[in-house]
């Protein structure tokens, strides 16, 4: 078997790149819902921003998440959530997972689609 060279040497499949594991890292992201409310946390706004760094054999995840108010009483659990799926993704060696509420959560990080979903728009 011919590899390409991002190919893994022993499975032939391609190894992850920071768009790829990026790409991954919103998936898993869209996976996850917020219990009070019928949307993704994604999609809800919750994510601030993603990092992806390669480091050695693998890479680092840095998240920046907020919650829709600082006293969610589902925030623990969304945050393990976050931590322990985004570290099941294929490549991934380390995810840190920051909770802020810097700048605060609006409903118009609400992405277009959720908006007209919730009949906000």
């Amino acid at each position: 078997m011919q590899h390409l060279p991002n190919d893994h040497p022993q499975t032939g499949t391609p190894k992850p790149t920071q768009d790829t594991i990026h790409h991954a890292v919103v998936d898993v992201l869209r996976s996850i819902f917020d219990p009070e409310i019928p949307v993704n946390i994604f999609d809800l706004g919750l994510i601030y921003n993603i990092d992806v760094k390669e480091e050695g054999d693998g890479f680092k995840v840095a998240i920046l998440m907020t919650m829709t108010a600082p006293d969610c009483p589902e925030a623990e659990f969304m945050y393990a959530d976050v931590k322990q799926m985004v570290g099941y993704i294929s490549g991934v060696k380390d995810v840190d997972v920051q909770l802020t509420f810097d700048p605060p959560w609006t409903p118009d990080r609400l992405t277009d689609e959720v908006k007209i979903e919730l009949g906000l728009l």
